[in-house]
Order: structure tokens, then C-alpha cells, then sequence
């Protein structure tokens, strides 16, 4: 058996305890223009040192810098204390300090809206009451008296991050649940997000509201990680309803007013990467002076779909370069590499292929079999900095005639101890075993070769290179 190894400041208003971001800059104007804006992000972020912001702790792939010995330069340089990237199928490939329990504040909907969905009818009623109406901070401009079905509802809660559209679907939907005794339908719906966050297995998070404000009359325990903001955001994004909202970007919804008229209410996104970033998807923004601001986001490509946690990043534009930063990291190293790289070659079936092997044959002294890889155009698409790629070859005891197309071997490729492909090795050639008289000639020729200490069969080989000579 062979094998080798191969920072713009944002303004702010401060109401009841809480920073409420303005929308600046570029962002204030449409979505005509949110190009200038990345721009004027990007800008801003070259003036500041490179790679201020890398830390020897931070985690690729669960293994930290450090002991990765990763240089600053293909590390994300991000500002937010808290960061998470973890892929659809979770995988995290991207941690800073992701099991701290910190304040997420608004980041608090996406559960709000998993229990809606989970649990009510999206025509279900939900209706404005004088504490929805009065609950202040972030707002989807909700009156009392107002009405509307749970759908739209949900944009109300997700796209202007809605404080009031979160308390009505609360109490709407709280009283709708099973086991729901009559009290505080509000209560309950906060205990059934309680109960959920335990069921995905988040390990340090407690909801005490709808809408995650944190202080003044709100000020509480309510905590989470950003490990647990991304199991949520994950399963979340599993849910068609759910990823419509939070992609709808600035949208408009017809509402019923207290006398029964129609009323339509302009709701703007708080996600400003929505229009403006490759692939971006949603999902929610969160601001308070305990939290800091925050960001969980979600992106697809063909190189799959990723989602992003930033908490506590110093002002909003650094919270969105942040999410850039991240899935431009993450993407940017998803890359497709050749895996049958030998510099030699050898004609099979009227082709030219690389020579990925010479496997012994037992019944001859020093006879090969050329072989081949039955996929000589093998490449699969991996995390570059998830570390090399290695390959085992193990071969097939030949005897007997061998013809051109047997299988006389198997290659597995690996990368972090996990297999990321496979494939046989193929004879290029036919070999015929030896007939009566040649095995006289073998017999002797391996007599005199234990008298010299010789070996008695050839060596079989691996020529292949399992280092990518170059990205596809």
C-alpha cells in the first residue's frame, strides 16, 4: 500500500435604553445605488490596518489559527466579538468566541417567526393591541386596532424588524397552542421558543420576549451564542415562508385599520445587503446598547448556502462589512481541484491518460501493469485551507492473465481525516501470466535473485500526485 500528502461610523439615536441605527450613506438612497455604496464600505475599510482583527483563537474548521499556523492574510479580518459561518448541511467553517452567551437582541425574531410558522395557519388573525401598538424602539408602524393575517404579519415582524407586529403575533399565536391555559398567550409563546431553541440543540439560549430588547422594562436574562444563532438561522431557512419574507427586501403590505378600511404600510429592510451583495438572502439585523450590533445572514451559490452570525460589531456598516468579509472568505476558498495529476502518461483504448500507477504482477519477478484512474478527470470541490489533500492507493494481487479495463487497484482521497472522493485503478494494458516454460525461467530467475538477496516481485507504485497541481 502506497500513500503521500500530498470602518465607517454609523449615527445612532438613543430611545429608552436602546440604539436605534439611522439609515447613512450610501444605504439612505435606493437599492439603485447600493453598488456605490459597497464601495464607499470598501473604502472605508482600506484605511484601516490589515489584519488588525485576526485572532490566534479564532476557529477554521474547529481547529484554531494557532494550531492551524494560518498567517493573518487568509484569515477574515472582521471586528465583531462574536462570529460564526456554518454551511446548510452544518458544517462550521468559520468561529470567534461562538459559545459566549451575549445579547442578540433582535436576532430574537428569527425564533419568533419559527413559532409562528410552526404553530398557526397563515391566515390566522392577528391583531394590534394598545401594548403592541405602544411598545416603541424598532416599529413596522402598527396601530392600534390594526389587523392582518399571520403572513403579513411576518414581513411586518422581519423586514423593518417590527417590535409591535412581535408582540401581536405573540399574543395571537400564544393563544393558539397547545396546552395554552387562558393567562398570558404572550407568555407561552415565549416558553414555546424556549421549548424550540432546546429542541435544536441550542445549548446556551433563553428568550424572555418576542422582540429581544434587553433593557429598561425588557431588561432581562435573554441571552444566546452565536453557535446557537446559527442552528436557529439554519433550521430557519429550511422553511419556504420564511426565506420569501427575509428576502423580500423593501416591500409593501395592505393591512386592515380599526374601521375596516384597507391601509398599506412601506416597510424597508433592515438588511442593507439585500440587492447589493452575490447571493445574499436575508436574514436579520439586531441593535441594542448591550448587543452592540448585530447580524445574521444567509447567502447562496452554486457553491452552496452559508449562513453568517456577527454579534456585537462596533456600528451598523461594520456589522454588513463583516458579513462580506465572511462569506467572501468562505466562497472564495470553496474551490475545484484535479485529483489525477501524474506527470506521466500512457496510451489506453487509442488516449492519452496519466499514468497513476504501475501495480505488480505476483507471477512475474519484475513485471508491471500500467493502470490508470477510471475517472482520469476526477476533481472535487474543497475548503482550501481545511488542509492538504492525501491519498491512500492500495492495490489488487495480480495473478493470471491480466486484460486492459480490470480493476487492479482503488485510490481514496482525504481531507481532515474525512473522504472526499474515490476511484479505481484500471488496467492501461494487458498482461498474459507466464506459460509452462516461462515459469521454469521465473523460478530460476528467483533463485538466483534469494541467493543475492533480491526481491522476488516487482514493487507496485503510485505515481499519482494527490496535490492539485493548479484550481480548476
Amino acid at each position: 500500500m502506497n500513500s503521500s500528502t500530498s470602518t465607517c461610523t454609523n449615527e445612532f439615536v438613543v430611545r429608552q435604553g436602546s440604539l436605534r441605527p439611522c439609515r447613512f450613506g450610501m444605504f439612505a438612497h435606493a437599492r439603485a445605488v447600493a453598488a456605490a455604496a459597497a464601495m464607499t464600505l470598501a473604502l472605508c475599510a482600506a484605511t484601516t490596518p490589515a489584519f488588525a482583527d485576526v485572532l490566534q483563537t479564532d476557529e477554521v474548521l474547529s481547529r484554531s489559527v494557532a494550531e492551524r499556523g494560518l498567517s493573518a492574510e487568509v484569515c477574515p479580518d472582521i471586528q465583531a466579538t462574536n462570529a460564526l459561518v456554518v454551511s446548510a448541511d452544518g458544517t462550521v467553517y468559520f468561529a470567534r468566541d461562538a459559545h459566549a452567551p451575549v445579547k442578540i437582541a433582535s436576532i430574537t425574531k428569527v425564533m419568533t417567526a419559527i413559532v409562528a410558522l410552526e404553530n398557526a395557519p397563515l391566515d390566522t388573525r392577528v391583531v394590534v393591541d394598545a401594548e403592541a401598538a405602544g411598545v416603541g424602539e424598532s416599529s413596522a408602524g402598527l396601530i392600534e386596532g390594526d389587523s392582518m393575517d399571520l403572513e403579513t404579519a411576518l414581513y411586518a415582524l422581519m423586514v423593518p424588524s417590527g417590535n409591535d407586529a412581535a408582540i401581536a403575533i405573540a399574543k395571537a399565536v400564544g393563544a393558539l397552542l397547545p396546552g395554552y391555559d387562558g393567562s398570558d398567550p404572550q407568555a407561552a409563546f415565549v416558553a414555546a421558543m424556549n421549548a424550540k431553541a432546546a429542541e435544536l440543540g441550542c445549548e446556551d439560549t433563553l428568550y424572555t420576549n418576542p422582540h429581544g430588547l434587553d433593557a429598561g422594562i425588557f431588561a432581562s436574562d435573554c441571552h444566546s451564542t452565536a453557535s446557537d444563532v446559527g442552528m436557529v438561522v439554519s433550521y430557519a431557512m429550511k422553511n419556504d415562508v420564511f426565506r420569501n419574507v427575509v428576502d423580500s427586501g423593501d416591500t409593501t403590505v395592505e393591512i386592515t385599520s380599526t374601521d375596516g378600511s384597507p391601509r398599506f404600510l412601506s416597510l424597508v429592510s433592515t438588511d442593507e445587503l439585500i440587492g447589493v451583495y452575490e447571493g445574499i438572502c436575508g436574514v436579520k439585523t439586531g441593535t441594542t446598547i448591550d448587543a452592540g450590533y448585530c447580524f445574521a445572514g444567509a447567502a447562496v451559490r452554486e457553491a452552496g448556502e452559508f449562513y453568517s452570525v456577527v454579534l456585537n460589531s462596533p456600528d451598523s456598516d461594520t456589522r454588513f462589512a463583516d458579513t462580506v468579509t465572511l462569506l467572501d472568505w468562505t466562497y472564495g476558498n470553496i474551490v475545484d481541484k484535479r485529483l489525477i495529476n501524474s506527470t506521466e502518461h500512457v496510451e489506453s483504448g487509442g488516449e492519452s491518460h496519466p499514468l497513476a500507477a504501475r501495480v505488480a504482477h505476483s507471477q512475474w519477478p519484475d513485471c508491471t501493469v500500467d493502470a490508470i484512474a477510471s475517472d482520469p478527470e476526477l476533481c472535487v470541490e474543497v475548503f482550501e485551507l481545511a488542509g492538504d489533500i492525501e491519498q491512500e492507493a492500495s492495490f489488487v494481487e495480480l495473478q493470471g492473465d491480466v486484460e486492459q479495463g480490470d480493476v487492479v487497484g482503488h485510490l481514496t482521497f482525504t481531507q481532515a481525516g474525512q473522504t472526499i472522493a474515490e476511484c479505481d485503478l484500471i488496467a492501461a494494458e494487458s498482461q498474459k501470466a507466464p506459460d509452462f516454460f516461462q515459469k521454469i525461467g521465473v523460478w530460476l530467475d528467483r533463485f538466483v535473485r534469494g541467493l543475492q538477496d533480491q526481491p522476488q516481485t516487482a514493487s507496485s507504485v503510485c505515481l499519482n500526485d494527490p496535490s492539485p497541481l493548479s484550481d480548476l
